[in-house]
């Protein structure tokens, strides 16, 4: 599997004919910009020579929600780079921090948010799976709706389904698996889900800086393949309204404690619904909690708190192999496609591991 690296970059390039003729390098860099409700990703091109070097580089904030025009400079700092799938030979595609030019992170930098409680909590060794859900839409219909209108069958046979009754986009799915295998992301499984047109992949078990990054790169590539198919990967909490289900970004959440013994399963799930920390972690689950998060369709109301074993109506489920051997981890239910994983992650920490370190200690 090719090798992601977190900056400083080792060398990605070969030498081929003479030693000093230089070598280019086309460097993707990517970065989340300010959009609101919910951020976008964008991307751009420098050309280097040298693969192991990746300069800080500026772009105008002012058109991607981050700046006035008066003031627009911001600065991209590199953060996490991995061999370009699409490109080949020895491009890269490099995650970006956006601060401001006094090196200070900008406000939509929550990845600078999440680093001091990933290290404040180092010694629990939190890791983390995360289920990206997502909808291919051709216009404003997912692929497997009639184009001129009204709906499909019910659902019943699209989740990891077969055939081109029940499948649609599959060409994606597997390319998308395939650049990010090549990038060398942590990606572990792929399957259909619940609505026509819905897919999901996972990432992980990573820490959670780690799992946040693949899962941005992961995300800029099933955009940019989508694209080529003149598709949409919509990351929309509720793409089609009715009787479908919504699209999650599931998170699995364990700690070195939650991997050796059942109580701290207890302890984890506990502290997700204590002291207003049920509203404090959906609020800032992504845009269109409400609408997902009905208690219908495999969900628990958003402004209710249950957890529960094997249970998928629970805000956080138990899985059965965990209750049956008594340690492992919890899947966090209620967190849309459209989360931000560093904001997910850093909530997650923060509040289990804030309690794992009282109770230890108790």
């Amino acid at each position: 599997m090719a090798r992601c690296e977190s900056a400083p970059v080792r060398p990605h390039r070969t030498r081929t004919d003479r030693e000093e003729d230089p070598v280019t390098i086309k460097a993707e860099y990517i970065w989340i910009d300010g959009t609101q409700p919910t951020a976008k990703l964008r991307s751009k091109t420098r050309i280097l020579t040298d693969g192991s070097k990746l300069p800080r580089w500026g772009f105008d904030g002012s058109s991607t929600n981050q700046a006035e025009g008066h003031a627009s400079d911001l600065v991209l700092e590199p953060v996490f780079s991995c061999p370009d799938p699409i490109r080949g030979g020895d491009h890269l595609l490099v995650l970006c921090e956006v601060l401001h030019t006094d090196l200070t992170p900008h406000p939509s930098n929550t990845r600078a948010l999440l680093r001091p409680v990933a290290e404040k909590f180092a010694d629990q060794e939190a890791i983390f799976g995360i289920e990206q859900e997502y909808t291919f839409l051709k216009g404003d219909r997912p692929l497997g709706f009639p184009e001129g209108g009204g709906y499909p069958a019910p659902q019943a046979d699209y989740y990891c389904g077969v055939g081109a009754d029940a499948i649609f986009g599959r060409e994606i799915v597997e390319k998308h698996l395939d650049l990010c295998l090549a990038a060398g992301l942590g990606l572990s499984g792929i399957n259909a889900e619940v609505m026509p047109g819905q897919w999901e992949f996972q990432v992980g078990a990573l820490p959670a800086l780690e799992v946040s990054d693949h899962m941005w790169v992961a995300r800029w590539l099933l955009h940019r393949v989508a694209e080529d198919h003149g598709v949409t990967a919509s990351l929309e909490a509720k793409p089609a309204k009715g009787d479908w289900n919504g699209a999650g970004a599931h998170t699995n959440f364990s700690t070195r404690a939650m991997r050796e013994g059942y109580d701290a399963i207890i302890t984890a799930c506990e502290a997700l619904g204590q002291d207003g920390k049920p509203l404090e972690h959906v609020r800032q689950y992504g845009t269109g909690i409400e609408e997902r998060l009905t208690g219908a369709h495999e969900t628990a109301p958003w402004d209710a708190y249950s957890y529960g074993a094997s249970d998928r109506g629970a805000s956080v489920r138990i899985p059965w192999q965990v209750e049956v051997e008594k340690k492992g981890y919890i899947e966090d239910r209620r967190p849309n496609a459209n989360v931000d994983p560093y904001v997910v992650t850093r909530l997650m920490v923060d509040t289990c591991c804030t309690e794992l370190a009282r109770r230890m200690q108790v």
